[in-house]
Formats: C-alpha cells, structure tokens, sequence
C-alpha cells in the first residue's frame, strides 16, 4: 500500500535514489520502486490478476422516516460473504452518522482555521491570521449543540437472534464472530438502530434536511436527502486488509458491491427518490402517474410524472397516513433516498442499442424553488452524462438515474445524485438565475451523475486517494461540459486553470492522503483534472488515451483499482512509457515553466572559399555602423584619406576577404582526401544551403513536459513543431534543440507552447525575441468568473417589463 509519508522526505529520498555527485536527476527512473510489486491479485500490466478477489455483503432494510421528529426509525438483515482466502475472527463496519456526535474524532481534532474547511484557508505553518467564527460556524455550532445526533444501536443480533459481540469505535463498530469465517463462508446478522436527522444548511454533511417555513403548510415543509443512514460493511481488500480508517468528513467511501431490497416508509403524501427500481408502483403512485412514468421511456424530451403544479399542490397538503416505497437495486456499493412532498418530477428514457440494459430512465426530482432551471436542463444533463462516459468506459448498468434538489449541493451514489442549485424569488414573483447558477447546475449535475462511473461502478478507495475518482471524474465532467457547450464559463479543469495553484508553495502532492490535503479541490479535482488533459490532449493524442482509458474502465469495472493499477494499465494499453508522467504531476509539487533562453543561427562552413570568403565579407558588412564614425558623417568630418587620395593602395581596393588561387587549391586537397560518401553529404548539404538553428531551454518548474513550438517565419508563415518531454531524460535542468530548416525559411520569432496547453506558469519567458506581456498569470484566469453572479435574467426582465408599461401608457395618452 502507498502512504503520503513516502512523499515529504525530500527532493533526493523523494527520487528513491541518492546522488552523491553532480547535478543530476533522472526524472525518467521506473516508478516500480514505487509501486507495490505485482502479484496474483493484481499483475504488472495493470489487470486483476488470477486470484482476485473482493468481498460482498447483501442488504434487506425496513425504514420508517418520522416527519415530525425528523427521525429514522431502520432494522438490517446483513449478509456476508467472505471471498478472500484469509478467515476472519471479527467483522467491521463503518457508522458515519457518529461523525455528528460531539465527542467523534472528528470534533475533537477539527483545525479551526486549517484543514476542516471552516475559517481561513489552510496555509503554511509560518503564516498567521487573526482568528475569526463566521456566522456559518456560530449556526453550526448552534446546530450541533440542538441536536443529540449519531447512531442510537439498539440491536446486534446473528441468525438466530442471538446478540453478537460488538465494540463502538467512533464511526466503526466491530462485530467479535464466536468462530472465524472460514473462505467461501457467509455470516448473516441483524442489526436495529434509529438516529435524528440533523439540519444540513445548519450541521453540514453529505446528507439531511432542509426546512421551509415560508411554506403554506401548517409548520412548513421539509426535504430530506437520506445518505450514510445504515451501518455499512468495511471493505477487506488485498492490499490493506480491513478498512478501517475512522470517517473524517472528507475522505470519502470504499464500500463492498452487494445486492440491496429496502422497504421506505414515508408519509403518504411524500415522493420518493431511491438507488434501485421501485417494485411497487401501484401501491404508491397515481394511475396517471403511472401511465406518465410508462410513456416517459419511449419520450424524445422529458415528461412530467409529477407536474410542478401539482407538487406546488402538495406542499399545503396533510398526510393521512403512510406508504411504503419498495425498491430493489443489484450489485450496488451503497444506497441512498431522499422523500419530500415538495418534488415535481420528471423522467425521459435513455436508450442503449447494444447494451444489457437497453433502456435507463433519466429523471429529476425539484422542488418549486428549483423551477425553469432544473426543468430546462437536469434531466437532459444526465443523458447527456450517460451518452459521453458511455464513449469513454462502458454502458450503464443500472435502470435509473437520478438527479434530486434538496440541501446538499453535490453528492452521489448509485443510481442517484444530490444537487443544490436553484432559482431566485423575485419581488414581481418571477423565478430567474444567473449564468453561474446555470453552469452550477449543469456541471454539477454532469459531475455527480458521472461519479456513478467512478467511483459507484469502477471502485476505487476514495478514503486513501481522492483523486482515483474525483480527478478522473473531473476530467471526464470537463470533457463533457465542452462537448454540451464550450462558451459556458467552465473553470478549474484544464493546464491553463490549475497555474496559480501549480506555483504556489500551499501545496501537497496529489498522492497524499485525503484528509491530509491542504488544497482540496485544487489538489484532488483540479491538478488530476489537468494531468489527464494534457496526457489526452498534448502526449498521448486522443486515439491512444482513449483506448488505454477504456481498457482500464473495463477491466476494473465492479472491482477495486489502486492507483497502480492505474498507471499499469494506461502504459500498457497506450504503449507509452510514462513513468516521468506519473512520478511529476502526482508524487511531487514541481510545475511547468519552461524558458527559451537563446537561439543560435548556423551556417555550414563549406571549406570552399569563394562560398565561405563571400559569406565572410557580407557578415562583417551586415554589422552596424560603429557609433563615432556614424557621428562623424552626421558631423561632416572629412575622412584623412578622403582628403589625401594619395595615400591609397591595393588593400583600398581588395579587402582581407579576396579568395586566391592559394585557398582554392588548399580546399582541392581537402576534397580529394575525403571519402566519397563524405565528398557527397558535404556537396548536398552546400546545394541546399539549409539553415541550422538551435534553441536553448531552461526547465524553471522543475516539472519535465513536452515543448510545443511556433515557429514564426519572415515571410509571415508559422509553423508547429513538438518535441516530446524525452528531450529531458539527460539534463532535467537545460536542453538545446536543433532546428534544421530550408533555405530561405529564415526565422523571426518562436513561441513556446502558444495555446497555453501545457500549464507553463509563466509567459514572460515562453517567446524568442522577448515580447512585452500585459500581464503573467493573470493572463491565464478567465475573469469572467464575477459577471456570471450577476441576475441579467432579473435585469433584462424589469427592463421589458417597465418597457412594456410606458408603451401602455403611451397607447393610453390621447
């Protein structure tokens, strides 16, 4: 297993090998020493190897949300199946909810003002800011001190209802077995327990409710987002064992794949959204609602299940009793709900031709608050989703897929995703939104629906390496964004964007633990985000990427991949050997800044002196003028020989440059000695007559990467050239590259990386001759980040609005 400590020793113990002498770094050295060496789970090309395996653990839950008490009310039939070949004298497993209660680790080792995300930014230890509580920590703490949150376990019971052994730990509980469990052995156990829902805009969290008491109803409304709600299995793997690292807030869940058939008892006039397919749509949706959710599957644009007017409806309505909600969902690594009476919703299926589940319904639950903003583009966000990953790794596998406005502004799990973004009141009633709340919105809802992807179905470790998923998963929401519509403002996804925090000092590697991040979303969405691009875009080309990308998805589809895995199978697949790759941008904090420091014209000294002689004579007439004796013509002084002609003689005449018979016979004996092989280069390369130009660079970042070149020409030509990052492997430090070009192609100017793909931090250096810049990194930030807050929608409409009243009045004036 990698740890983060293996990557703060030093630029020398960080390289693995100690140099003793000299300058050198090989930046190009195999990463095997690295890397956890191969075995027969997982092999040296990246593949599960013959012997994989992974564990299981198959759910039947009954739960009952009491609405008034905002509180959950759950029993589990847990069954586990133990595929590793190691016997097991004790289970684990993570209780989440505890991460609320006052005393969980979490509390008690927050960094206020550090790492936990509440207060200033996490900085370097020798900065201070004054300490400060905002008013979002003062409600928190508020929140936290109202409520008695956490896991109240009433029961741990085996088959036969006899209690088990167990031991709370935090946010895990240990279950003590009478007897090991044996390989290829399952254990199945009950467990009771009931917790409070805390306030999600209050508490924080990935999950919770939200309170509207501006609503019509009696005590107003809530929207519950149901996540992290049941005791859930730890995952055994192969190369950590059991997973038991307590749950800090930030990194997030590795959870074993089971099948899950879970019961939700809900007031009866709530709508519920769930991971898996409803079993019983009779006992709980209209007969027009069914008959709308049928014709839903074959619709070419989405259709209401549950209108918006008839959810507005709603919101004032009584429950008379309850319904139960039965869903069922296969394969699956977690389960989540959310139940409302204030959902519209809508659906549209997604068909896949040649896919096992040829039909997927896309579908959207809001409520009024997210209006013409999550009609217009949630669901068609989600198969837009669907449609690019699929091109990428591999069908859908599930029925559903499900994008829900409640509190949490983004989180996902199988077959469905939470996403906050909303619309606007306005005093006339109206409901607008600014382009940031529209770009929030569709990337948000592109980015969650994605990490069905990854991690949901390709399951990586998302508590030891945040990037596995959330970097790819980045990568993959950007590519999408682009393809939806490239002149939305998208941010924090490409080389260019990551420069201010690739050059700061603020930073880890991303191979670092997650809760150890300083800078998380630089560090585990951004700078992955950006690696992958510039692997795709600048290194690999897309072909090659896409099909190593590919080969990775599938093979590690419904299993556990490890960053090795990862790295393994993107060489073995591309051909590509990118170990320099890998070892910069995810195991250091070094960036890109290349230099063009000089460039050198040469000419071939052809040895014949009426070419070289003539050569000569122009060069010494090219140079400027000396300084004086411009002056002097300027002043109108008479030049002495000028007025003593007199004084003139041969060399007045002849200069030093005149070729005789001497030089020419002395250039016959140097031809005549030559090899016939050497006579002939020697007189191509004269009748060419090619230019010879070397560039000198300078690695400033320290960050090896291809150098992207234009090459500007005198008669107003340009040119690409790309010389691949190997140019590096001898001397990381300074490299010279020679240019061979055709006569008469004659150099002004060149760029380095001229559309700004590599990341190259500053600019000032990037062009040969110098060029004035108006700005370095600024030059890089899109600064239409604050005009995409601003409610044009809102501006626009007062505008036609008071327009339209002054035309009225106008017709109403005789």
């Amino acid at each position: 297993m990698l740890c983060a400590l293996c990557f703060f020793a030093g630029p020398a113990s960080a390289q693995g090998i100690q140099q003793t002498k000299g300058a050198f770094q090989d930046k190009f050295r195999q990463l095997d020493e690295v890397l956890p060496t191969p075995n027969t789970y997982r092999n040296a090309s990246g593949q599960p190897g013959h012997d994989y395996w992974q564990q299981r653990a198959d759910y039947v839950i009954a739960a009952t949300l009491d609405e008034e008490a905002r509180r959950l009310t759950s029993s589990a039939q847990i069954t586990y199946h133990n595929n590793a070949p190691d016997s097991l004298e004790f289970l684990w497993l993570h209780l989440d909810q505890n991460i609320f209660r006052k005393d969980s680790l979490k509390e008690l080792t927050d960094d206020f003002g550090g790492s936990g995300g509440r207060g200033p930014s996490a900085s370097a230890p020798s900065s201070r800011s004054p300490a400060r509580i905002s008013f979002g920590e003062l409600r928190r703490q508020q929140g936290m001190a109202d409520g008695d949150y956490g896991f109240d376990i009433t029961a741990v019971t085996d088959a036969n209802g006899a209690p088990l052994s167990h031991k709370i730990l935090d946010t895990l509980m240990r279950i003590d077995l009478a007897q090991p469990l044996a390989p290829g052995e399952t254990f199945t156990f009950s467990i009771d327990w009931a917790y409070t829902i805390h306030e999600q805009k209050a508490v924080g969290g990935r999950a919770g409710y939200e309170h509207f008491a501006d609503d019509e109803r009696e005590g107003g409304n809530d929207i519950f987002e149901i996540a992290q709600w049941f005791p859930r299995m730890a995952v055994y793997s192969d190369y950590e064992g059991w997973h038991n690292k307590a749950f800090l807030g930030r990194g997030e869940f590795t959870l074993e794949f089971g099948d899950y058939d879970v019961t939700l008892t809900v007031p009866d006039d709530h709508i519920v959204a769930a991971t898996g397919a409803l079993q019983n749509p009779t006992d709980v949706l209209t007969a027009t609602q069914q008959q709308r959710l049928i014709e839903a599957q074959t619709a070419d644009r989405p259709v209401f299940i549950v209108t918006q007017d008839e959810a507005l409806a709603n919101e004032s309505s009584q429950p008379t009793g309850t319904k139960t909600w039965h869903f069922v969902a296969e394969n699956v690594r977690d389960f989540a709900w959310a139940s409302s009476r204030k959902f519209a919703w809508d659906a549209q299926g997604y068909h896949q031709p040649d896919a096992a589940m040829k039909t997927v319904m896309a579908m959207s639950f809001w409520p009024k608050e997210g209006g013409e903003l999550w009609r217009k583009y949630s669901t068609p966000a989600i198969i837009h989703t669907l449609e690019v990953y699929g091109r990428f790794s591999f069908d859908f596998p599930y029925p559903v897929i499900q994008s829900v406005n409640g509190p949490v502004g983004g989180m996902e799990y199988p077959m469905i995703t939470f996403n906050g973004p909303r619309t606007k009141l306005q005093d006339d009633g109206d409901r607008t939104y600014t382009m940031a709340e529209k770009v929030f919105l569709v990337g948000v809802v592109i980015h969650e629906v994605g990490h069905n992807y990854f991690p949901m179905i390709v399951n990586s470790d998302e508590r030891q390496w945040t990037w596995i998923d959330e970097g790819i998963n980045s990568f993959l929401d950007s590519v999408a964004g682009y393809e939806w519509d490239p002149d939305m403002p998208w941010t924090r996804s490409l080389p260019r964007d990551l420069i201010p925090y690739m050059i700061s000092s603020n930073q880890v590697p991303i191979m670092t633990q997650s809760d150890s991040i300083l800078q998380f979303g630089n560090n585990a969405y951004g700078k992955p985000s950006a690696a992958f691009h510039l692997l795709r875009d600048t290194i690999l080309g897309r072909e090659l990427f896409d099909h190593a990308f590919k080969t990775f998805a599938n093979r590690w589809k419904f299993k556990r991949p490890t960053p090795s895995d990862f790295f393994r199978t993107m060489e073995e697949a591309s051909g590509v050997d990118l170990d320099w790759f890998w070892r910069g941008w995810f195991y250091t904090t070094d960036h890109v800044d290349v230099s063009l420091d000089a460039i050198y014209r040469l000419r071939l000294d052809t040895e014949d002196p009426d070419i070289d002689y003539t050569r000569r004579r122009q060069e010494e007439l090219d140079k400027p003028i000396k300084v004086g004796v411009k002056l002097n013509e300027q002043e109108g002084i008479e030049t002495w020989v000028d007025r003593h002609p007199d004084l003139r003689d041969f060399y007045d005449e002849n200069d030093v440059y005149i070729v005789t018979n001497k030089e020419r016979n002395k250039y016959h004996e140097f031809l005549e000695k030559l090899e016939d092989w050497e006579r002939t280069a020697l007189e191509r390369a004269v009748a060419e007559d090619k230019n010879y130009y070397v560039l000198e660079f300078s690695n400033l970042g320290g960050l090896v990467t291809p150098i992207i070149l234009e090459l500007e020409f005198a008669d107003g030509r340009s040119e690409r050239r790309y010389i691949p990052a190997e140019i590096w492997r001898r001397n990381p430090h300074q490299v010279r590259k020679l240019i061979v070009l055709e006569k008469g192609d004659e150099l002004t100017s060149v760029v380095i990386d001229p559309d700004w793909e590599t990341g190259d931090a500053n600019v000032d250096n990037n062009a040969y001759p110098r060029r004035i810049i108006p700005s370095r990194i600024e030059s890089y930030k899109d600064k239409r980040e604050g005009f995409t807050n601003r409610d044009i929608m809102q501006d626009i409409k007062t505008e036609l609005k008071s327009d339209e009243a002054k035309d009225d009045a106008d017709e109403d004036t005789p």
